[in-house]
């Protein structure tokens, strides 16, 4: 009896063990490939790898679920051998309640198309805000526990059992072995906890508080335009809708995605032009585009990987109108953009390009466009996720041919409609 009782506990051990290192090795996968799939050096590295990671960080999120599915089995028997252990508890909590969190964000960011923009939106702060907390809080883990991983005695998924399956001296608190001669303020391992706790808040701390803010649109957490490095004269004009904006104001943060360093322009390099198959060819310098007469219009703004910024009020040039000025032949079926980042193109086919809503924006929320969003000029394609929204436009090319732009190239929806596009 006692050693089929032995082998129950060992195997029991063994599948949390099991359960632990395998969590542990898919949250420190997942912890990479987010971080690179966020950092504007990996995108620009990656390329059309990135695509690939893309899908592979939300295949090892759907395989958590494994891990975490079969601890509930085994939840009921380790809850019970936690008995008197409050700190554990809690622990075992907040991990299940991280993981939870995580995978379930995670699905709703998956299938962002049918869980819409605002439940996207809410889903990828709690997932941002859970890795926040949760990275460093492993990381602590990791360093303060090596010796708990080497002291099997210590550990609460193999404890030492009575004959009858109940743990030894079940919920009766053990005293302290008496220490011999003076013992330090602090032992070692608190050294440890203390310091690195203290790493990881000065190292994360201030870039917490910076995202923080910005999730939140706490006051100040969001001027771009105050780091603005074009330096273009003279500055537009706004119409009275713009100034103060019609929509409010935007609601939510703008992430700086580039596929190269964000450039930044003066008089000298800017010009703007639309040629190709057109009855009309223009190039405008900075002095005399913004002498063009322009219109405001307020629309949200979102990103294909999950966020959003509501209520924008752009002030610009309705494209459909630069094509009219232009003149478009009548061999021309696709309007392709180009990025003054030397890079980054992208298309519309005539319909999509004279929708109402399709703009060449100038101003946002009253103010120029700074470089860090993509001004001082970019494309604004309400209807359409925003990698069709060119950033630093500077050319417009009518073609008789279909182009593929650069996300397009690497596996994004060519014609990236929203859930809830009119397509008008």
């Amino acid at each position: 009896m006692k050693k089929a009782l032995a082998g129950l506990r060992k195997g029991y051990g063994k599948k949390l063990v099991s359960i632990h290192m395998w969590n542990a090795w898919l949250v420190l996968i997942l912890a990479v490939s987010g971080l690179m799939l966020v950092g504007g050096f990996w995108r620009e590295l990656l390329g059309e790898g990135r695509v690939w990671l893309k899908w592979a960080h939300i295949a090892f999120g759907l395989v958590l679920l494994v891990p975490v599915l079969y601890y509930l089995l085994l939840a009921a028997k380790h809850w019970k051998r936690l008995y008197g252990k409050n700190s554990q508890k809690a622990n075992v909590v907040f991990v299940m309640a991280m993981l939870t969190g995580w995978i379930v964000s995670g699905i709703v960011l998956w299938q962002f198309r049918l869980a819409g923009p605002r439940a996207a939106n809410a889903a990828l702060f709690v997932h941002d805000l859970l890795t926040w907390v949760g990275l460093p809080v492993m990381i602590y883990h990791s360093i303060t526990r090596v010796k708990w991983l080497k002291e099997p005695k210590k550990r609460s998924i193999v404890p030492e059992m009575a004959p009858e399956g109940e743990p030894l001296n079940y919920g009766v608190k053990q005293k302290p072995a008496a220490v011999n001669g003076p013992q330090p303020v602090y032992t070692r391992r608190g050294f440890i906890k203390v310091a690195v706790g203290a790493g990881l808040a000065i190292t994360l701390g201030p870039t917490f508080v910076r995202w923080i803010g910005k999730s939140l649109q706490l006051p100040g957490a969001a001027e771009y335009a105050a780091s603005n490095a074009n330096a273009l004269i003279p500055d537009p004009v706004p119409l009275a809708d713009s100034a103060p904006p019609i929509g409010g104001g935007a609601e939510g943060s703008f992430r700086v995605y580039t596929v190269t360093d964000i450039p930044s322009f003066d008089n000298s390099n800017w010009s703007f032009t639309i040629d190709g198959l057109v009855d009309k060819k223009f190039t405008w310098n900075w002095d005399e585009f913004v002498k063009l007469q322009r219109e405001v219009q307020v629309s949200d703004f979102h990103c294909v990987t999950g966020w959003s910024v509501y209520k924008n009020t752009w002030e610009g040039l309705p494209l459909a109108k630069l094509l009219d000025m232009a003149g478009v032949q009548e061999q021309a079926v696709t309007v392709k953009f180009y990025s003054g980042d030397g890079v980054y193109t992208d298309s519309l086919i005539l319909d999509q390009a004279r929708m109402k809503d399709v703009m060449v924006a100038v101003l946002h929320d009253g103010k120029p466009i700074p470089n860090q969003l993509g001004g001082p000029v970019r494309l604004v394609t309400p209807q359409m996720y925003a990698y069709k929204s060119v950033k630093w436009l500077n050319r417009i090319e009518l073609i008789s041919e279909d182009h593929v732009g650069y996300w397009e190239q690497r596996g994004y929806d060519k014609d990236a409609w929203l859930p809830s596009a009119k397509r008008v």
